[in-house]
């Protein structure tokens, strides 16, 4: 059949590009999910250490409450989140794709995400499709924000989609999670159409696909590279911590200069993590 060769190279391009996608999307999940876990950890195993060692340190500088003391606020912003959307999570059903996806690829099924995935998700890319950081989101808000991320639900109530631009629709759309080959080309996308129309269907479907993935593997560098750096800060902390219980005297006027020194460096890496608990991927 006249272009038939045409249409089989399109297609065959079109589901390579769709599987890589796959792959690119099953990464960039598991990765905001170690990120997020990783997080509710650095609080739980910094936060009361530093605490008593605060308590117990007389003559404290200011500097090392404040900067203690801004970074148990950002945690506790964290944790805020985390229980806004715990709250609502009972009501809601956490699929990806459902209605708004399958309008995009019809047949193609979804996929159950746990509240805790879909949690990882907001909490790592955190601005909804509206530009609105999550964290001033609040119930149902702060929900369906991470439900529009995870299942095209900002095309479900008249959002951009991937016009958005941003790595967070890009796991929406354009295919959505867990969308394989067959659900966008046994989906109506290619019906009724003749074969050099389906191969140029093909290719524009594949190219935009391949832009959703570049920003996903985008996405993937900037989740690992928040991770190291919120490992290297809590290890930092948790080092010099111990060094000063073991060290140094009670009282920080009887300090020596190496361990004020020590105390200084224990005051960036708060700091640091500070600016790491809720920061988010662009």
């Amino acid at each position: 059949m006249f272009n038939n060769q045409l249409k089989k190279e399109a297609i065959k391009k079109l589901e390579n590009t769709v599987n890589t996608y796959d792959v690119t999307v099953t990464t960039v999940q598991k990765k905001a999910e170690a990120l997020f876990c990783l997080r509710q950890k650095s609080g739980d195993i910094v936060i009361q250490p530093v605490e008593d060692y605060i308590n117990q340190l007389t003559n404290s500088p200011k500097e090392f409450e404040k900067s203690f003391a801004e970074y148990k606020a950002e945690f506790k912003i964290f944790n805020d989140l985390i229980d806004k959307f715990n709250a609502e999570a009972v009501n809601t059903d956490f699929k990806a794709g459902g209605a708004a996806v399958a309008g995009v690829a019809a047949g193609a099924g979804t996929v159950a995400l746990m509240p805790a995935a879909a949690m990882a998700i907001a909490t790592t890319f955190g601005t909804a499709s509206t530009g609105t950081a999550i964290a001033t989101l609040s119930g149902a808000a702060a929900t369906n924000a991470a439900l529009a991320w995870l299942g095209g639900g900002a095309l479900a109530v008249g959002g951009s989609g991937m016009a958005g631009g941003s790595a967070l629709l890009a796991l929406a759309g354009p295919i959505g999670i867990g969308i394989g080959a067959i659900g966008i080309i046994g989906g109506g996308l290619f019906a009724s159409s003749k074969n050099k129309d389906i191969a140029q269907k093909a290719n524009n479907k594949r190219k935009e696909i391949e832009n959703a993935n570049a920003t996903l593997n985008a996405s993937k560098l900037e989740i690992s590279e928040l991770t190291t750096l919120t490992k290297k800060h809590e290890n930092g902390v948790l080092m010099l911590l111990k060094e000063l219980k073991n060290t140094a005297p009670n009282n920080y006027s009887a300090f020596r200069e190496d361990e004020k020194l020590k105390l200084g460096a224990l005051i960036n890496h708060i700091n640091s993590l500070s600016a790491l608990i809720n920061k988010n991927v662009a």
